[in-house]
Parts: structure tokens; C-alpha cells; sequence
């Protein structure tokens, strides 16, 4: 496991965290992406007021398609979208990489309203 030294940690200002919009959604669709070159699924994530993204997703060694229909996870919104193979990504679901290859979802320890903001 790495870990990272504060000291060599870049920081940012508080206007910097404020551009950034994390918000909570919930996926409504999961589905196989056999284009991408690692395994990934095509998702769909109900963003509330923000309105139903997509979103490739390198989820597929800790979960399937079953066990993600329903599960709510914070998104980033606004980075530009990314074209992967033939899909558009419009968010990026986030989560943490404890093994190679493996990501673990973030997500609310409760359910929240879909769109709210992560201050």
C-alpha cells in the first residue's frame, strides 16, 4: 500500500475545492463495455436536478452489474466529457484503489437526495 507524504502533497485553495462539483447520484443502468480496453461498464446515474449522466466505470473485479442498480455514489460533474471507444463519459464516479485493479466505491453512508452537493 503507498502512502503519501503530506509534505510533498500539492495544496490547493479553498477557491480551488469550490470549482470542483461532487455530487451524489444513484445508478439506474449498468451495462457490459466489452470496447474498453480494461473492463469497465457503461453506466447511467441519476443525478437528480442535474438530470441522468453516463459514465465508464473500471468497477467490474468488486462488483457486478446486480449488486450497482440502486447504489448511490459521488460523482465529479464538471470535468469536460470524455470519449471512451465508442461511449461518452460525462462524469466520473469516484472511489479508491486499495489493490491494482480493484476500486472500492465512494459513497454516502446513508441515503441522500440525488444532486446534492459534497461540501
Amino acid at each position: 500500500m503507498e502512502v503519501h507524504d503530506s509534505l510533498t502533497m500539492e495544496t490547493i485553495t479553498w477557491q480551488d475545492y469550490e470549482k470542483v462539483e461532487i455530487r451524489v447520484g444513484t445508478i439506474i443502468a449498468v451495462e457490459d463495455f466489452p470496447q474498453a480496453r480494461k473492463p469497465a461498464f457503461q453506466i447511467r446515474v441519476d443525478l437528480g436536478e442535474f438530470g441522468v449522466k453516463s459514465s465508464s466505470a473500471q468497477i467490474t473485479k468488486l462488483y457486478t452489474k446486480d449488486e450497482l442498480l440502486g447504489k448511490q455514489v459521488i460523482c465529479v460533474v464538471n470535468f469536460p466529457p470524455k470519449k471512451v471507444a465508442d461511449f461518452t463519459s460525462e462524469v466520473l464516479i469516484t472511489g479508491f484503489i486499495p489493490c491494482e485493479g480493484e476500486v472500492v466505491l465512494a459513497q454516502p453512508e446513508r441515503p441522500v437526495p440525488n444532486g446534492l452537493k459534497l461540501l
